[in-house]
Order: C-alpha cells, then sequence, then structure tokens
C-alpha cells in the first residue's frame, strides 16, 4: 500500500503496517524520536495500522503535540503509581495542560506536598521498568463493568456520559488500566525527567455543588536539563509576581469586600491612564472614533445576540422594572445597536469604533487570580463594519496596529488561527468565507501561525496573538474575530453601489484584550522596573539637608508642570533609607540635591538598576527625561 507522507512523497510500506514501521522505513533516527503520529490530521499511537492513501506525519518530542502525549503519558504514570501507593484512592481526570499535567483524585485520607515524595519515587520504578503502553476499545456495557470492577465511579461517569456509538478506549501499562482516548508513548520507559509540582483542591467536572477533590500537578520534560531551566523561570517568576509587586508599588488591591473585582489605586490609575491615552492616540491616528454603551441591556438583546443562549451562565443578571436585564460581558450587541441608528451607505464603510468598555463576566472563585482572572475588566474593544471587498485591508490594518503596540513593549509573539466551534452559530458557506477570508490575509502578510481548530468564538473564526514575556511565558491578548453573524442577527445594513440593501460584516478586535490584564503582564514582563513613560513615578527628588527641602519641592514641582511626574521625599530619613524606598518601589530616576546643587542649579543623578550617574544642570536633566518619556523608550 502507498501512504502520503508530510511533504507529498509516497510511501510504499506492507499491508497493514503501522505508524512506527513507516517512521523506520523513513529512517532509525526518526523511528528512535517518534512518540506518536497525526494521520489524516488526527493524533494517533504509533501502534496504529495504517490503510492505502493515509496522510501521515511523525510526531516527535520537538512538536507540540509530542510534547503533550509525553506529559500526558506522565500523568497516567502518576495515576498507576498513586493507585500503587494508596490503593483506595480514585481516579478522575488527569489532562495535560501549558507546561505539564495534573490528575483529580478522590482520597480517603488527604495528602500533603510531603507525601509526593513517595509517589514520585514509585513513578520512578514503573518508568524504569519501561512498561509498554498498550491501547484496547471495550462496549459500552463491557467498559462500564470494568471500570465498576475497579470501583472507579468517577471513570463510569464518563463513560455514561460519551454520546451513543463513541468508541470507547483504554490503556494499559503493566496491571494498571486506565479510561482514555489517548494517544500514549509507546513505553513508560521514554520519559526521562518530571517533577510532581503541587497539590490543589478542584471540584469534580468544576461543579461547586459536587465533591472537592484533589488535584496533582506535575511536569515533564525531554531532558532535564530543560526541566532545571523551567524551574529557574518559575522562580523568576514568584520575583515577579504581580500581585506581590502591584501591593509594594501600591498599583492596585484585592479586597475580600468585592472577590474579583479589583481596585486601582492612584499609582495605578496612572499607569492603567497612560495606556489608555495611547491606544486613544493611536486610534485616532488610525480613523476610529470612540463610543460609550450601557452597562446594562435587556434580555430580548442578549438573546438576539445569541449572549443569553451560549453565555448566561458567565453573565451577571438583574430585573429592572419587572424585565429580565444582564451586565454586559461583552460590549459588542451595543456596539451593533449604535451602528443601527444610522442609515449607511458602502461610502460610509469602514466604520471602525473602539470602545474602553468595562464588561462584566462571572468567573468561579477558584479561577480568580491577580489582575489576571478577575470578574470586571476594562476591554479596549473596537468593531469594523465594512464590505466584503474590505474585509482583508481592515485585518490587515489591525495586525498592523497590533504588531506596533507589542513592538513598543518589547514583546515577540506568535499567532493562532481558531476554527469553528461545536457549538457555532451559522451557515457552512459564511463560516468558510470568513475562514478563507482570514487566512488569505495572514499569508499575503507572510504572518508565520499554526491552526487552532475548533477554538473560534460561537460566531465566527478568529486570529489570536500570544505574546511572549521577558522570562519566556506566553499570554493570550490580542485577538482578531470576523463575523457575518451578529449584522444577521441584528439585522443591520447599508445601501451597496447596486443601490440595493446589504449586510455589512463585522470585526471584533482588541488589541490590549483586557487593561487590567495587560497592566498584570507588563508588571511581570518589566519586573515593575516600567520604562520612564510608563512609570506612575518617573522621578523622586531626595533633599540631604532641610535647607534643600524648598529646593527639592520647587524641583518636583517644575518637572510637573511639564506634565511629567516626580515628588519629593521630605522625610527626616537618612539619604540611604530614601534611596532604598524609591529602589523598591522601582522609581526610574532619583535626584539627590544638597546645598551645593541648590547654589549651583544641578541635580545629582541616580538611574534606576546603575546607581549614580553624575551630575547635571536642572535643564539638562529634565531634557533627557522628556526624551525618554516622548519617545517612549522601552530601556
Amino acid at each position: 500500500m502507498n501512504i502520503t507522507l508530510k511533504n507529498g512523497d509516497l510511501l510504499a510500506l506492507d499491508a497493514g503496517a503501522t505508524c512506527l514501521q513507516a517512521a523506520q522505513a523513513i529512517s532509525e533516527g526518526l523511528a528512535r524520536a517518534a512518540v506518536a503520529a497525526k494521520v489524516n490530521g488526527r493524533l494517533c499511537d504509533l501502534s496504529h495500522e495504517l490503510a492505502e492513501g493515509d496522510a501521515l506525519e511523525i510526531v516527535t518530542l520537538k512538536d507540540r503535540e509530542g510534547l503533550d502525549v509525553y506529559r500526558h503519558t506522565c500523568a497516567h504514570v502518576l495515576a498507576q503509581a498513586l493507585k500503587t501507593v494508596y490503593p483506595t484512592c480514585k481516579l478522575a481526570i488527569g489532562p495535560v495542560i501549558d507546561n505539564g499535567f495534573y490528575y483529580d483524585v478522590d482520597f480517603k485520607t488527604p495528602i500533603t506536598m510531603e507525601d509526593l515524595a513517595k509517589v514520585e519515587a514509585e513513578m520512578k520504578k514503573i518508568i524504569k521498568s519501561n512498561l509498554p503502553v498498550e491501547r484496547f476499545t471495550l462496549p459500552r456495557e463491557e467498559a462500564i463493568a470494568l471500570m465498576s470492577k475497579y470501583h472507579e465511579n468517577y471513570k463510569v461517569e464518563l463513560i455514561q456520559d460519551l454520546p451513543e456509538g463513541e468508541e470507547i478506549s483504554f490503556y494499559k501499562q503493566g496491571t494498571f488500566t486506565d479510561l482514555c482516548r489517548g494517544p500514549h508513548l509507546p513505553s513508560t520507559g521514554k520519559i526521562k525527567a518530571f517533577k510532581l509540582t503541587s497539590i490543589a483542591g478542584a471540584y469534580w467536572r468544576g461543579d461547586e455543588k459536587k465533591k472537592m477533590l484533589t488535584r496533582i500537578y506535575g511536569t515533564a520534560f525531554p531532558k532535564k536539563e530543560e526541566m532545571e531551566a523551567y524551574f529557574t523561570m518559575l522562580e523568576e517568576a514568584k520575583k515577579r509576581d504581580h500581585t506581590k509587586l502591584g501591593k509594594e508599588m501600591k498599583l492596585f488591591a484585592l479586597l475580600n469586600e468585592g472577590r474579583g473585582f479589583p481596585f486601582f489605586l492612584p499609582n495605578g490609575m496612572i499607569l492603567k491612564n497612560l495606556l489608555i491615552d495611547y491606544w486613544r492616540q493611536i486610534h485616532r491616528r488610525e480613523g476610529y472614533v470612540e463610543i460609550q454603551t450601557p452597562m446594562i441591556l435587556n434580555r430580548s438583546l442578549w438573546e438576539t445576540s445569541g449572549h443569553w443562549d451560549h453565555y448566561k451562565e458567565n453573565m451577571y443578571t438583574t430585573k429592572i422594572d419587572g424585565e429580565d436585564c444582564a451586565i454586559k460581558p461583552m460590549n459588542c450587541p451595543g456596539g451593533m445597536l449604535v451602528y443601527k441608528l444610522t442609515p449607511h451607505s458602502y461610502k460610509d464603510l469602514p466604520i471602525r469604533m473602539g470602545e474602553l468598555g468595562l464588561v462584566h463576566r462571572h468567573e468561579k472563585s477558584g479561577q480568580l487570580h491577580g489582575l489576571m482572572r478577575v470578574r470586571c475588566f476594562t476591554q479596549d474593544d473596537a468593531h469594523i463594519f465594512m464590505t466584503p471587498e474590505q474585509i482583508k485591508p481592515e485585518i490587515k490594518g489591525v495586525v498592523r496596529i497590533i504588531n506596533e503596540v507589542y513592538t513598543l513593549f518589547g514583546f515577540k509573539y506568535h499567532v493562532e488561527l481558531s476554527t469553528r466551534p461545536d457549538n457555532s452559530i451559522g451557515s457552512d458557506e459564511d463560516w468558510e468565507r470568513a475562514t478563507e477570508a482570514l487566512r488569505e490575509a495572514l499569508d499575503e502578510l507572510g504572518l508565520a501561525y499554526v491552526v487552532n481548530e475548533g477554538d473560534g468564538a460561537f460566531y465566527g473564526p478568529k486570529i489570536d496573538f500570544h505574546l511572549e514575556d521577558s522570562i519566556g511565558r506566553t499570554w493570550q491578548c490580542g485577538t482578531i474575530q470576523l463575523d457575518f453573524q451578529l449584522p444577521q442577527r441584528f439585522e443591520a445594513e447599508y445601501v451597496g453601489e447596486d443601490g440595493q440593501k446589504h449586510r455589512p460584516i463585522m470585526i471584533h478586535r482588541v488589541v490590549f484584550g483586557s487593561i487590567e490584564r495587560f497592566i498584570g503582564i507588563l508588571i511581570e514582563h518589566f519586573a515593575g522596573k516600567f520604562p520612564v513613560w510608563l512609570a506612575p513615578e518617573q522621578v523622586r527628588v531626595l533633599p540631604i539637608t532641610d535647607r534643600a527641602a524648598e529646593y527639592a519641592k520647587a524641583l518636583s514641582d517644575e518637572i510637573n508642570a511639564l506634565g511629567l511626574r516626580a515628588s519629593a521625599d521630605l522625610r527626616k530619613e537618612k539619604l540611604g533609607r530614601k534611596i532604598l524606598d524609591a529602589e523598591m518601589e522601582k522609581v526610574p530616576y532619583k535626584l539627590v540635591v544638597g546645598d551645593k546643587e541648590m547654589e549651583e542649579g544641578t541635580v545629582s543623578v541616580r538611574r534606576r538598576g546603575e546607581g549614580d550617574i553624575g551630575a547635571m544642570t536642572k535643564a539638562d536633566f529634565i531634557a533627557m527625561l522628556r526624551e525618554e518619556n516622548d519617545s517612549k523608550k522601552i530601556f
């Protein structure tokens, strides 16, 4: 039989050959590196038998899917070890997550971090035994019987919830068997480096009304050196934790009186408004108009938009004058109403409407985290209404803005194209047109991208931008969503060149994403050491004599009058204490002034991270500060 390889070449194999045998036929080196395969686009075990005409791609640990398979097998090794050390425990689910995996487990007696050492020791034995990992399938009733025999009631529930006719597969390694779709490594011995990292609580199926299980987190890497580098990065991340730095720098507060609703303090508001000012500057330049829509709108609007049916569990609802209403989780339906207020011609399009809208979404309490996951946030939204011919130019324009912004902050990024999800609305034809338009725009821009199947919004496909920060972590921020559906649902129109009424096409897009989350990312990216233009306090003037205090105050007033940001530390403290406090609060410049500086009209300048850089005149320092501020230098 013939199969087609990734590069288009044909490979002749014996009938019934497996993916591993195909890899061996290509090269022994590839076979040794192989961990899984893609057959006709679907991820499979290396033991999968090929058929005539199959398209085959061998997956190694250099591929993201390969690393996921590697870590998922490690999760199964964890589960086997747990059943050995704690025979009465019951297993729930053990998926792969970013940088690792976890397993949710129901223990009769709670375990602690200290208990993980014996679990890791058992995992090492399983790995050293190099147990083959074998897949088999069973009919539904036999699958339920097997899991019932092992008293795995959570697995039984999962099987019972599977759709009729769906294949039910298991994986066996030694004496241990687990329900799983797979795929997995051929044997446990291929795992080279792993570590169990933490324990947390997790409700079964994320439902607060169901039992709290123990979630054990771990990670695994192809090489020990890679794992060590990962833990070094985690240590650095702890130092950069935005919740810690946000408190130290007096940027924001997280209070029990409003869980998930951050309080922005004066310094934090300066930072937030600087970002908003920059956003407004570039959007005015690009021909956007700004609107503001109400925080609360009635149920019929959300039914029209589809959010009442597809997103209601995340919405805060209320009644006003006996009518069901919702606090907006999105800005787009309000933007649709604004568009409809005025008749439009094709000559008016594209219309680019921006909105810095405060939205509210109900996140489960266990998912809240600092500014990264909150229940209310400011979305730097914009909605572009356009003709079909304007789709690609407008997408390219948005990409250009996003690239400009991320480059300014020193972020690298990668791009994902997310396609139609299962719970989508709209016709196949509209989805194909929208997806192809996004794909063609990316191709014409020469941007590399990964296709993320099934992860689009319910109303349209999207392009997502994933930032890489200064220590290598990635964050999803910017997005461009192409929508044929909302204009249809809201019966939006424009008069075309032919004099007939047409539906506009809509782009939803954000650059920062959530301004709150973007601030959290910036705090960690810069470790709180913001560039001068973003620093809430740019200069602190430190007098070293009582006589110099008046000079220090006058100097800070002069700097503030120029639209820059300075303060004078007039406390009766030693200079060393004042310098240390300013360093702790990450102030970019400290100006030390005494009798000599007062007489000469000079300042002794200390730059954050460098220390004393010498004396200069007030005018020279202010000119340097203004240039750094206005040019928006990063470092």
